[in-house]
């Protein structure tokens, strides 16, 4: 199983230093146009989007998340930081 990460362009650059695939989106219908490619390739088991581009996306993104067991996806802040008004892993794990 392989990483994917759609997000913008510093967040996929750092991905692919680390050797992870990843797509550069900035809108709504292009973050779930490339969502919707990566669920269907049978090689992705975890997908990696920043969380202002996973909110831009909320209905898609659960709806994965809630249908299907693969692919994991991960929301990580991106550039900007973290989305506010948003629990922490740390937060939800206590």
């Amino acid at each position: 199983m392989k990483f994917y990460c759609i997000a913008d362009a510093d967040t996929v650059r750092g991905f692919r230093l680390a050797g992870i695939a990843g797509q550069v989106v900035t809108t709504a219908p292009h973050a779930a146009a490339a969502l919707a490619a990566a669920v269907a390739r049978a090689d992705c088991g975890i997908i990696i989007l920043t969380e202002k581009l996973a909110t831009g996306i909320r209905a898609q993104v659960d709806g994965i998340r809630w249908a299907q067991t693969r692919p994991l996806i991960v929301e990580i802040p991106g550039p900007e930081g973290p989305v506010t008004d948003r629990k922490s892993l740390r937060e939800f794990v206590q």
